[in-house]
């Protein structure tokens, strides 16, 4: 009997041994660090782009041949002024309410009358897409200009009216996007 006790007993203690062991390994599998710096100021935005319309313009809803299809390829840009020297590049990401069809690109305005289409991103080439809520590609940073040149830190991007079904409705497509800068 007390064999058999004893026996039990360095099966429990076994057992509690062992899970133990297995949550230990399990609590430190990997460390992160993270790193970064705080600045003391970011770039300026000029004030004419940080809050702006870009017109698509009036296109014919034949323009849109099937899903996918896009039209109204429009530039604009936001200036970056008074970088200070610890900020060497900078990228940008459009956010704003996902078309449901396309959650790559912008949804028109809950008011709006047309349907069928949303506003997509684009770098500066106009071919490479730049997904809602994706960091656009990095550009370097002027940052000796100084307020002498405005001009020199341009970020330059594209907008298409991109269609989302093969039948577009004709109506009213406007829609709004936020973006955020993030320096690197």
């Amino acid at each position: 009997m007390q064999t058999k006790v004893t026996r039990v007993i360095r099966n429990v203690l076994t057992a509690a041994a062992v899970s133990g062991i297995t949550f230990a390994a399990q609590a430190a599998d990997g460390k992160i660090n993270f790193t970064g710096t705080i600045l003391d100021s970011a770039c300026t935005i000029e004030s004419s782009t940080a809050n702006q319309t870009v017109n698509l313009g009036k296109i014919p809803k034949s323009s849109f041949s099937a899903a996918g299809s896009v039209a109204a390829a429009t530039r604009f840009s936001i200036m970056l002024n008074n970088c200070p020297a610890a900020v060497t590049s900078a990228s940008i990401k459009f956010d704003g309410t996902a078309d449901s069809s396309d959650t790559s690109i912008l949804a028109l305005n809950s008011d709006q009358t047309a349907k069928g289409v949303g506003v997509a991103f684009y770098e500066e080439d106009g071919i490479t897409a730049i997904p809602l809520a994706t960091q656009s590609k990095s550009i370097t940073l002027d940052t000796s200009a100084g307020e002498d040149a405005a001009n020199s830190n341009k970020m330059t991007f594209v907008a298409k009216y991109k269609a989302t079904q093969a039948a577009v409705v004709a109506g009213t497509a406007n829609a709004t996007s936020d973006f955020t800068i993030t320096y690197q």
